[in-house]
């Protein structure tokens, strides 16, 4: 596990070295708090839950949020306990806002990636693809103003993507199941 820590930190050096720029901190900090909470993929899945034609889309993006969260902030969070990367090296400098929660794995990653996969799946190629680059841009910028290790991002993504998987897999399980009765 000393290899992954090491190579983490690596990674964070090397962005920090050769991909920051300061006219660029403001754009990474201002697309990293679209995942605070999450209160704005929240906030998208209740607007698509008020007409009739998206209903489903939005209450498959809140259960898949709330599911994300469940296994993300309620159980890995607490059990992992790991600290953030500036704690463990003085050479990383963050930016921003300091969190003050465990490190592993990636909330924002996984808030994003749990209601953008649904989204895609769901909703015509135009609106979905656009909120996967959005969740994209919000895990990097976890890297970006290191305030999450790599693996962090990564486990992120995975929870949110199996996250998604479930409840899409469960909705077309349920629909086959309206289908057939």
């Amino acid at each position: 596990m000393a290899w992954i820590q090491q190579l983490d930190l690596s990674i964070l050096l090397f962005i920090q070295e050769h991909l920051r720029f300061a006219w660029m901190n403001g754009f990474w900090e201002l697309i990293t708090h679209f995942g605070d909470g999450g209160m704005f993929w929240i906030l998208l899945a209740v607007a698509f839950m008020i007409p009739k034609k998206t209903r489903k889309v939005g209450i498959m993006a809140g259960c898949a949020l709330a599911l994300g969260a469940l296994i993300t902030n309620v159980t890995l969070k607490p059990l992992v306990d790991r600290m953030r990367p500036y704690v463990y090296s003085d050479q990383i400098i963050p930016i921003g806002r300091l969190p003050f929660e465990s490190s592993f794995p990636s909330g924002h990653t996984c808030a994003s990636f749990a209601c953008a996969l649904i989204y895609v799946r769901m909703l015509p190629k135009k609106y979905g693809i656009p909120l996967v680059v959005l969740a994209a841009l919000i895990a990097l910028s976890r890297l970006y103003l290191c305030v999450h290790f790599p693996t962090d991002v990564l486990a992120g993504f995975l929870i949110g993507w199996f996250s998604s998987a479930v409840v899409y897999a469960v909705s077309c399980m349920v629909e086959s199941k309206k289908r057939t009765t």
